[in-house]
């Protein structure tokens, strides 16, 4: 995605400050092979658009240290069962990006290097790093499972001139004003949709049932780690996001195969959407030259009527970690390369480009952290973000509920209706399924 700086006095600067972050040629990866594997996540538009932003960064890791990092970026829909499936086999990467929302599940398998203090202090010290991007990265009093690499948090994205044409002054602030407003900026025979919704990817649809879950007052599991996903809040928050399609129409049933997040943003852009919740994302919409004068973002709605025990939350605590597999053939190296991805100046080229936040307090001073659309991500993340369940059967919870989710929105489409009661059954299915897999 992506804004590439050619500026020679930031390209100094980057390889004087990847030289400081990793020791230059005095790193101790000198006591093992001089090459690493690296999974990267997929950030950007494409998988080639990842090898385009990362390769540059690695060859600065390289040039420094005498450490060649081979790539490969893997798709979301592959990631965590190539994850799990290294666990078991001990054929994985050194390094590999997480999820955030899946360290406590791959926390409990043993698998990874634990940052406890000592190794905190190698990538730069716990005190860099940002509050609520660190709590995510493992059980409540544990050693973190990684180091948060990418922050994050959700908003809503909207296109200004669609919202003008229709004399909307204003993004919904309520769930109410949203679908309102949603009904106005509908016009299927235009090919225009109030929102646009990824219903066929399962990780989104997991972290839509968390934030309006909380929303609704849902805990998806008893303090004692017991699940209780089909519990009536729950319920009550997934009806209301399949009625975004099924009852108020303002979604294109289309939508139940968007599994990617390019075609939201693009149907924005192109004005065929007028709302879209996504993480942060001014690099890919940049990326797909959007006119960024034209595209506002707001915190995701509330409730105008907060139910019982409603929690104020319009996002996770959504973010990219970085972790070391305890099988990394050179730690020393693979501490290094970590140290290296979380200095300032590259959190700074990095999440620049992917529009992303920065996970550690120095690298706010560039000015691109310092407009209105950070803001309103940095507000949301500080102020009404939540983790997701710090459970080990989290992995389990979101792969259960998104793909129970995904499923309705097929039948929506296909013109069935899904009513609380099969949502219930459903949800009730997948409290049998973790519970007998505890």
């Amino acid at each position: 995605m992506r804004m590439r700086t050619t500026a020679s006095a930031l390209v100094l600067a980057l390889a004087a400050a990847t030289t400081a972050a990793c020791g230059g040629g005095d790193s101790t990866s000198a006591d093992g092979p001089k090459e690493l594997t690296y999974w990267a996540s997929n950030q950007g538009t494409s998988l080639d658009n990842d090898k385009a932003v990362l390769q540059p960064e690695l060859d600065k890791f390289e040039k420094a240290t005498g450490v060649k990092v081979k790539l490969e970026v893997v798709p979301w829909s592959d990631l965590l069962n190539r994850i799990l499936a290294a666990t078991t086999s001990g054929q994985g990467p050194d390094v590999l990006n997480i999820g955030n929302t899946w360290s406590a599940s791959l926390q409990a398998t043993g698998a990874f290097l634990p940052f406890d203090d000592a190794a905190l202090d190698k990538v730069g010290g716990k005190a860099r790093f940002l509050g609520p991007s660190l709590a995510a990265t493992g059980a409540s009093g544990q050693p973190p499972v990684g180091v948060p690499l990418y922050g994050q948090a959700y908003g809503l994205y909207y296109n200004k001139k669609l919202l003008k044409d229709a004399g909307i002054t204003a993004p919904p602030a309520t769930w109410e004003e949203l679908v309102a407003d949603g009904k106005k900026l509908t016009d299927p025979k235009k090919g225009q949709w109030g929102l646009s919704l990824q219903a066929g990817q399962v990780t989104e649809n997991s972290h839509h049932a968390a934030i309006l879950g909380a929303q609704h007052g849902a805990n998806f599991f008893s303090p004692d780690g017991k699940p209780q996903l089909a519990s009536d809040p729950a319920v009550a928050a997934v009806q209301q996001y399949v009625d975004l399609m099924q009852k108020d129409k303002i979604v294109n049933p289309s939508n139940a195969e968007y599994a990617d997040t390019a075609k939201s943003l693009k149907d924005l852009v192109d004005g065929k959407a007028a709302m879209f919740m996504n993480q942060a994302s001014t690099g890919s919409f940049k990326n797909i030259g959007a006119d960024m004068n034209n595209i506002g973002v707001a915190p995701i709605p509330l409730p105008a009527n907060p139910p019982a025990n409603s929690r104020k939350v319009t996002s996770f605590v959504a973010g990219i970690n970085l972790a070391v597999f305890k099988s990394a053939k050179n730690p020393a190296a693979a501490l290094d390369f970590v140290k290296f991805m979380v200095s300032a100046p590259e959190q700074a080229q990095l999440n620049k480009t992917y529009g992303s936040l920065p996970t550690v307090q120095d690298a706010y001073g560039d000015p691109a952290f310092q407009t209105e659309d950070v803001k309103v991500f940095q507000s949301v993340l500080s102020t009404t973000a939540e983790p997701m369940p710090q459970v080990t059967q989290e992995s389990q919870f979101e792969t259960l509920i998104g793909t129970a989710m995904k499923t309705m929105f097929a039948d929506v489409a296909a013109g069935r209706t899904v009513e609380a009661g099969k949502i219930k059954d459903q949800l009730a299915q997948a409290d049998q399924q973790i519970a007998a897999g505890s």
